[in-house]
């Protein structure tokens, strides 16, 4: 961090835009969250979120990404109103994404509303998923995105 001018805004939102981002991806990988790691997971993934929002680079396929990972730190903790709001955010940033990107969208809704117990929502947000997900070319995008959808079914 000794490297970063942090007088200059444009590289102390891109340090902090990845290092937050990366920050609430631990977290999220931990099974043992305490309630202080959960608050500071959320926290991480909401400032990467902002950082990429300031920086000159930021695109739709950005904060695409950051509302997904927020979505899903809100499911982690059982707040499934916020999951799903930014699931929604997700979802629209996604629109003119590749199918990697919005099928990743349709998976954090279809989690949300597993969840919700909201089945005929989740199965729509599946069948779109899986349609996109035949649509991704990348063999290891694909089998992520599958990964994930069959932890919902």
């Amino acid at each position: 961090m000794s490297n970063i001018d942090f007088k200059n805004k444009a590289e102390l939102h891109k340090y902090y835009s990845t290092h937050c981002f990366n920050e609430a991806w631990t977290l999220m990988d931990k099974t043992d969250r305490t309630t202080q790691e959960s608050e500071d997971m959320i926290h991480y993934a909401m400032a990467s979120l902002f950082h990429w929002s300031k920086r000159k680079d930021c695109t739709d396929k950005h904060k695409s990404i950051g509302s997904w990972q927020i979505s899903r730190c809100f499911v982690l903790i059982g707040n499934l109103d916020k999951g799903e709001q930014y699931g929604k955010l997700c979802l629209n940033f996604s629109k003119k994404q590749s199918p990697y990107f919005k099928g990743y969208a349709h998976e954090t809704l279809a989690r949300v509303y597993h969840l919700m117990d909201k089945t005929d929502l989740k199965n729509k947000h599946l069948i779109k998923a899986n349609e996109l997900n035949d649509q991704i070319e990348n063999d290891e995008e694909k089998q992520l995105l599958l990964n994930d959808l069959k932890s919902i079914m």
